[in-house]
């Protein structure tokens, strides 16, 4: 079972005995508590009897800020409800069509014109490819979380 229809969603594999919550909040900047809680019901009505996979932030003990804090509790209320999951944290997909992921920010705002700041850091990114490759071969047994780094790269030469 897929839940999501975004940019996750679409590339997953479906598999026999397993959740692929890929329906949870994607932008980092997000402020609206209401956009958390969406996220929580929604988890809170996925079968327990199932191993569910979860995809999280490889920055979530980076910054102290109101998605990544949101993500920490999701994925302790994870852990505390379901015997069997894999909790994924990845950095940005490389895959997307959403305009307020990373790139896509930062891309539209360059299409437009606009001053954009490239600071002088690197970021992990997965590809679809990866993505599948890890949710098609993980265990359907066990709590596992795993940080999939994907490639790293600096943010001006991903522009």
């Amino acid at each position: 079972m897929i839940i999501g229809h975004g940019n996750i969603a679409r590339i997953l594999n479906d598999r026999e005995g397993a959740i692929f919550f890929a329906s949870g909040v994607s932008n980092s900047n997000e402020n609206d508590h209401r956009a958390f809680e969406r996220e929580y019901l929604l988890l809170l009505d996925q079968p327990r009897d199932k191993c569910l996979f979860y995809f999280s932030s490889i920055q979530i003990f980076e910054k102290d800020i109101p998605y990544f804090t949101h993500k920490m509790i999701m994925e302790s209320i994870i852990d505390e409800l379901w015997d069997n999951y894999n909790i994924i944290r990845i950095g940005n997909i490389d895959f997307d069509t959403n305009p307020n992921t990373f790139l896509n920010f930062i891309r539209n705002k360059i299409a437009k014109g606009e001053p954009v700041e490239i600071k002088d850091e690197y970021r992990y990114m997965i590809s679809q490819e990866q993505l599948r490759l890890l949710t098609d071969n993980l265990p359907l047994r066990g709590k596992n979380t795993i940080n999939a780094f994907g490639r790293m790269a600096k943010v001006k030469d991903l522009i």
